[in-house]
C-alpha cells in the first residue's frame, strides 16, 4: 500500500512539472499586425480619378494560456473612415475541437475570409463585397476530423447589425462550412441563413481552389434564395487565376500575373422599403479584371505594387453610378 502512495505521489509531481514546463512555452507575448493600403483609380471613359487610403488595418493577438486566445481588429482608415472589425476569445477544447465566441466574419464562403494584404485583386470579388460580406457578433464551434482532411463549422449569430449589441431579437443567423483538402484541391460547400427585416434568406455556397507551384486557380457560386418569394433567387460567381514568378534582381522578388470574371443577378439586401416589399439593391452586372502585382517579400513582411484594369458590363438600359465603371486602379499595399 505505501508503495503504490509513494508511486502515485512521484507520477502526479512528474504530471505537475510537465504541466509546469508545457506552460513555460507558452508564449504571452501579444502579438501586433497590420496593413496599409493606398490607391489611385481613374474611370477610363471620362477621366474622373481619386486618391484613397482604402485601408489601415491594425490586428492585435495573443495568449492567456495555451488553450485560449484572443483577437482584436480595426480598421483606423477605411476610406477615410474609422471601423471595429473583430472581438474575439478562441478557446481550443479538446484535440482538433475549437470554440470561437465574439465578433467576426460569420463561417460561409471562401472570398470573405481574405483581408487586405492577401486580396488578389485591388477590389473584392462582388460575392466577397456584396453577396456575403457578414461579420456578427455570436458562437462558432469548428471541428477538424482526425481521419480525414475535413474541417467543420458551425455558428449562431446576432441577426443586427455589429454597431447594435444591445438589440433583442428572436431572430438568429446561421451558418455552416466545410473545407475538405486533397492534394492540390480544397473544395468548400457552406449553407447560411439570415434574415435582416423580416424575410428569411437562405445561401448555398460551392467552390474549389486549385494550387500548384507557382499557379493558383479558384471558382466559387452562390445561390440566394428569398422565403416566401419576396424576390427573385438571385446568382453569383467568381471564378480567377493567379500565376506568379520569382525575381532575383533588384528590390522586388515577385512577379506575378492575375485575371478575373464575375457576376451577379439582381440583389437585394433583405432590408423592406417604405412599402414593405423587397427591392432591387444592386443590379445584374458582370465585370472582367486583369493585372499584375510587383511584390517584395520577406518573411512576415511584404509590399506590393499592384495594377489592375476592371471592365464592367451592365444591361443596356442601367447607368452605372460613379466608381462602379470602366477603371484602371493602381495600389501600394504595405503588409507587416
Amino acid at each position: 500500500m505505501l508503495k503504490k502512495l509513494i508511486t502515485a505521489c512521484l507520477f502526479g509531481a512528474a504530471s505537475l512539472c510537465s504541466f509546469a514546463q508545457e506552460a513555460e512555452k507558452v508564449d504571452y507575448i501579444p502579438k501586433f499586425s497590420g496593413v496599409i493600403r493606398t490607391r489611385w483609380e481613374i474611370e477610363t471613359a471620362d477621366g474622373y480619378n481619386r486618391f484613397q487610403v482604402r485601408n489601415v488595418r491594425a490586428r492585435l493577438q495573443g495568449k492567456i494560456a495555451r488553450p485560449i486566445e484572443y483577437y482584436l481588429q480595426a480598421d483606423l482608415c477605411n476610406q477615410g473612415k474609422f471601423q471595429f472589425l473583430d472581438a474575439y476569445v478562441r478557446f481550443y477544447a479538446l484535440k482538433g475541437f475549437q470554440i470561437r465566441a465574439g465578433q467576426f466574419v460569420i463561417p460561409f464562403g471562401i472570398e470573405p475570409f481574405r483581408s487586405p494584404g492577401t486580396y488578389i485583386f485591388t477590389n473584392r470579388s462582388f460575392i466577397g463585397k456584396d453577396v456575403d460580406n457578414i461579420r456578427a457578433v455570436g458562437l462558432e464551434l469548428t471541428y477538424t476530423l482526425p481521419f480525414a482532411p475535413l474541417t467543420l463549422q458551425a455558428g449562431v449569430f446576432n441577426s443586427g447589425p455589429i454597431t447594435d449589441h444591445s438589440k433583442w431579437t428572436k431572430e438568429k443567423t446561421f451558418a455552416s462550412k466545410a473545407v475538405y483538402k486533397i492534394g492540390d484541391f480544397a473544395i468548400t460547400g457552406g449553407f447560411q441563413s439570415i434574415c435582416p427585416d423580416s424575410v428569411r434568406i437562405n445561401m448555398i455556397d460551392g467552390g474549389i481552389t486549385f494550387t500548384h507551384g507557382r499557379f493558383t486557380a479558384e471558382a466559387e457560386y452562390m445561390y440566394k434564395h428569398y422565403t416566401n418569394k419576396a424576390f427573385k433567387t438571385a446568382h453569383a460567381y467568381n471564378a480567377w487565376v493567379d500565376y506568379g514568378m520569382p525575381l532575383k534582381k533588384g528590390l522586388f522578388n515577385k512577379l506575378s500575373f492575375q485575371g478575373r470574371v464575375d457576376g451577379t443577378t439582381a440583389l437585394s439586401t433583405g432590408t423592406r422599403n417604405a412599402e414593405g416589399l423587397l427591392e432591387a439593391n444592386l443590379p445584374y452586372r458582370n465585370r472582367i479584371t486583369v493585372g499584375s502585382t510587383l511584390a517584395y517579400v520577406k518573411k512576415k513582411l511584404k509590399c506590393e505594387l499592384q495594377l489592375n484594369y476592371e471592365k464592367y458590363l451592365y444591361h443596356s438600359d442601367y447607368t452605372a453610378p460613379q466608381g462602379l465603371r470602366d477603371k484602371v486602379v493602381a495600389e501600394i499595399i504595405v503588409s507587416f
